[in-house]
């Protein structure tokens, strides 16, 4: 039995590539104990995200899943005031609700295409961004915020760009790997033109 080091995908066989994330798998060694897990680079782009990878981005937003609350509270109060707007005596009360749910649907579906469009360029990102050597700055999980019962984790790294330097971070409801602790190597994908475009490879 094989495990992809970055997101746990298990094999019967060995194969270079997990099919899943593209992230490299090394050949089993027998390595010390208390030895720091190994960062290896980047596969050469195009790399093999499929097109839902996306999703998923979204459905470990926290700020993503928020606005679909915000569009479900917004259908269930538009729908209550259109019903109560119709009526000819309960207009008057079916009129704030109206338009209090068009106002959340308006929020939920700007905020969630925000969101969304950020998950496609971390996408795109992860499929034909250049690699650069980083560090994890910080590592720490996000008590003020939780997501179907769990709190989210926030990865914040660094890293340069001819000689400039960027920040970055990644938010993830999944338990960090191991070798993603504060201090340590990292690598980076960032795209040429627009290096504030930026996701830590391989993404948690």
């Amino acid at each position: 039995m094989v495990t992809c080091p970055w997101c746990g995908t298990s094999y019967a066989s060995f194969q270079s590539n997990c099919q899943k994330c593209g992230g490299p798998i090394p050949p089993p060694v027998t390595m010390p104990l208390n030895a720091p897990p190994r960062v290896f680079p980047p596969p050469s782009a195009p790399r093999p995200f499929a097109d839902n990878y996306a999703w998923k981005l979204v459905f470990s937003d926290g700020w993503a899943i928020a606005s679909l609350i915000f569009l479900l509270i917004g259908g269930i109060f538009t729908l209550t005031g259109s019903g109560l707007t119709l009526g000819i005596i309960t207009a008057f009360v079916g009129m704030p609700f109206l338009l209090l749910g068009l106002g959340f649907l308006a929020a939920g579906g700007i905020i969630f295409r925000q969101r969304f469009q950020k998950a496609r360029t971390i996408l795109n990102v992860l499929r034909e961004g250049e690699a650069v050597p980083g560090q994890i700055t910080s590592v720490g999980m996000n008590r003020s915020v939780r997501v179907n019962g769990q709190h989210p984790w926030i990865i914040r790294y660094s890293f340069q760009v001819a000689g400039n330097s960027y920040e970055g971070q990644v938010t993830t409801l999944s338990r960090p790997h191991p070798s993603l602790k504060a201090g340590r190597d990292a690598y980076v994908l960032y795209l040429p033109d627009r290096p504030e475009n930026n996701a830590l490879y391989p993404h948690p």
